[in-house]
This record gives structure tokens, sequence and C-alpha cells, in this order.
């Protein structure tokens, strides 16, 4: 992972690819969004209860790239997994329709609908 908090989607894409280890995508999002289109291996975690869950979810020693609705709720799910220990926290700039501009693998129900 790069050195900064932020990464862009063409650098996990690169990560998906490579089969590069120890790494885990977030999805902040509430379940519903989750349901219909994530990125492809993406975990859904949502807001409101990212704190309680994340110490029995997560796994300290891995890369974590983190999403949400926009930027700043990415920024605040991501500050929230700082404060909480977790030392390897990238944002994922521009979120899912970034990741969906690069034509990044999504999941979901509207992914069914539209094959």
């Amino acid at each position: 992972m790069n050195s900064n908090f932020f990464a862009d989607a063409i650098e996990l894409k690169m990560r998906l690819q490579w089969g590069q280890p120890a790494f885990t995508i977030i999805d902040v999002r509430d379940r519903s969004n989750y349901n219909l289109a994530h990125i492809a291996g993406a975990i859904p975690l949502p807001l409101d209860n990212l704190a309680s869950r994340a110490h029995s979810t997560l796994q300290r020693e891995r890369d974590i790239y983190i999403y949400g609705d926009d930027d700043a709720q990415s920024a605040y799910a991501a500050q929230i997994l700082r404060i909480s220990g977790f030392t390897s926290v990238c944002e994922i700039a521009g979120g899912i329709t970034a990741w969906e501009n690069i034509g990044g693998s999504l999941e979901g129900t509207t992914c069914i609908a539209t094959s």
C-alpha cells in the first residue's frame, strides 16, 4: 500500500489483478446500497456499526481499502479505524463511482439485472 491515506481506483484494481495478498476492501455504505452494487470482494461494514465490528472482523496486519457514499464518508470511516488502532487504512478516492469509471468489477443485484 502506498504511504498516503488515499488511493485511486486504478491502484486497487492493479493489486486485485496482480493477486497481491493481505488486503481487505470495506464498503461502509448502508446494506441496501451494498446489495445493489459493490466492488467485487468488498465486505459490508456499515458506518453505523463499524467501530463495534472492526476488531472482530478485520485483521490489523492487512492493508485496508475503504469506500463509502462519498469521500467524506470514506474519510470518516477511515478515521474511526485509525483511532481504533488500524494503521494501514487507505480511502479509495471517488469510491464506487471511480471504480465503475475504470471498469472495475462489481457485484450486486443491479449487476445481475443488467447482465
